[in-house]
């Protein structure tokens, strides 16, 4: 490129920062978050015409195609997918901007955004939450649930703090802290016919009816658990499907199915007689848990401290100790005390 038509490329590029409309970048987002301009529309609480119009306004400003559309089709162009990412990422900071402007300068104060997945139960972050509330008392916990494919995708585009959730792979530059290894089986609850019985096998579960998290596919984080129902031959479709923990745990206590679930979240409901763990099991599909952050990401001084103490105790704890219910962290609090 020429020096002058270097000249001209940043001119254009100061113009088009001065032109473009911010709330054509909105409506812009939420169409690519939801998939649909209509969808779009009644999120944004606004008129379908609307919103088709200022797609193509943006269209139009940009000199690019950016969603394919027709009566049945929804296309993200390569142009479309590239401008989301970087959409996603700029509402991310200004949606930053209420935590940062909150805290005070003389305290540790403001709100720590946590995005997390509904299948996380481990000592290490409900003793971070302690020590961190019983330390500064003047802050404030925000977590939302979500699926652990959606909070790498928030943590990435800059619209939460620090999220912690399953992962299969990890994406830089994001910065993975690994929590635990979580193991998963098959359990049943009072009503269905398997419950309580003996000496079974991996063959006794074929074509039987299940519930399952809507991420338990092949090609998603919950890959070893989608592969170990395949081994099983469960009946096609599920009988249930959620992607909240609570809600999946609470369809197979009901009998509605077979479920795949934590078992060390699982251990009081098999204690009281509310599930009943089945085969396979030795060779218990493991999937990790991590607390993820952006380093792009601009926390303030009460998100800073609070993943200085969480990262802190995981250094500080051995694997074992990480989850409920093991005999490792007992053993280790007794020796504590003695």
């Amino acid at each position: 490129m020429t020096p002058a038509n270097e000249t001209e490329f940043t001119r254009d590029a100061e113009d088009l920062a001065w032109r473009l409309d911010w709330n054509l970048l909105r409506s812009f987002m939420v169409i690519m978050d939801v998939g649909s301009i209509t969808e779009a529309a009644r999120r944004l609480d606004l008129k379908q015409p609307t919103v088709s119009n200022a797609l193509r306004r943006l269209e139009e400003t940009l000199g690019r195609r950016l969603i394919e559309r027709g009566p049945r089709s929804f296309e993200p162009t390569s142009h479309g997918r590239a401008l989301y990412d970087q959409v996603a990422q700029m509402f991310g900071s200004i949606e930053r901007l209420t935590a940062i402007l909150e805290e005070e300068i003389e305290d540790v104060s403001g709100t720590v955004a946590i995005a997390m997945a509904t299948h996380v139960t481990t000592p290490l972050i409900d003793e971070t939450l302690t020590e961190f509330q019983t330390r500064y008392p003047n802050t404030t916990i925000s977590i939302t649930v979500n699926s652990s494919r959606n909070i790498i995708d928030m943590i990435r585009a800059k619209r939460s703090a620090i999220g912690v959730c399953l992962v299969r792979e990890q994406e830089p530059p994001l910065e993975y802290h690994h929590l635990f290894r979580e193991s998963f089986g098959f359990f049943c609850g009072p009503p269905h016919h398997l419950f309580g019985r003996e000496g079974l096998t991996v063959e006794d579960l074929q074509g039987e009816r299940s519930v399952s998290f809507d991420t338990d596919r092949i090609e998603d984080v919950l890959r070893p658990i989608a592969m170990l129902r395949e081994s099983a031959a469960f009946a096609w479709p599920p009988a249930g499907v959620s992607n909240n923990l609570e809600e999946v745990r609470r369809m197979c206590i009901a009998g509605l199915g077979i479920a795949a679930l934590p078992v060390h979240v699982m251990e009081r409901d098999v204690r009281d007689g509310l599930l009943w763990r089945l085969p396979p099991y030795e060779s218990a599909p493991e999937i990790d848990i991590y607390a993820v952050c952006n380093p792009d990401t601009q926390l303030n001084r009460a998100e800073q401290e609070f993943l200085r103490m969480l990262v802190n105790r995981i250094e500080t704890t051995p694997l074992a100790e990480r989850v409920y219910g093991n005999g490792a962290r007992a053993a280790a609090k007794q020796s504590a005390h003695a």
